[in-house]
């Protein structure tokens, strides 16, 4: 049993090792370890279930149930708050020009933007060039395609965020999923798409 659990340990550090080290970006699994992320675990949980919260407003007004907030550095204050809007206007992707337009470049690279799911792409590029540094989401967008199906108010492309965000020139430090989370967050989703 111990050769397995070191086994399993080597192979998670050489994942994460690789990529950190592969192409300049950060990236972090599972959210319970955290050093050097502008959030520590509490904070995480905390800012993902007001996104939450955000999302469940977003279905009161006739949205997909998908919510994303925007976190100062100081880990604590909330900056922006925002729900689906329609098929192009994302939570992620509104909440980033938003942000583009009222902060500057260099502060927002010391905010994170933490999201109920994975980004889709569109909303990757967005994050990349408002210039968010950081990223949390709750669930992985292919667990989403999976309950979603083909429906068409979520047609979701089989791209994670990570593959986005390393195609760029930005280390963008991502953390997701929260697994403690999901029943939680994908219980809003749920109701939604029954």
């Amino acid at each position: 049993m111990k050769n397995i659990a070191m086994i399993v340990l080597l192979a998670f550090l050489l994942l994460t090792l690789g990529a950190c080290v592969g192409n300049g970006s950060w990236d972090q699994k599972p959210s319970s370890d955290l050093e050097g992320f502008p959030l520590n675990h509490q904070q995480v949980l905390k800012h993902l279930r007001t996104a939450n919260e955000v999302s469940k407003e977003a279905v009161e007004s006739g949205h997909p149930p998908f919510g994303a907030v925007l976190v100062a550095p100081d880990g604590e204050t909330v900056l922006l708050k925002q729900g689906n809007v329609s098929l192009i206007d994302h939570a992620e992707t509104v909440i980033s020009r938003l942000a583009f337009e009222q902060k500057d470049p260099d502060y927002l690279w010391k905010c994170t933007l933490v999201t109920t799911v994975e980004p889709c792409v569109m909303c990757s590029g967005n994050i990349y060039w408002a210039n968010i540094g950081n990223v949390v989401y709750g669930v992985e967008e292919v667990t989403v395609r999976e309950l979603t199906g083909a429906d068409k108010r979520n047609p979701t492309m089989n791209l994670p965020c990570r593959t986005v965000f390393k195609a760029g020139q930005k280390p963008i430090r991502v953390v997701g999923p929260v697994p403690e989370l999901e029943n939680e967050l994908l219980a809003t989703l749920r109701a939604f798409w029954k």
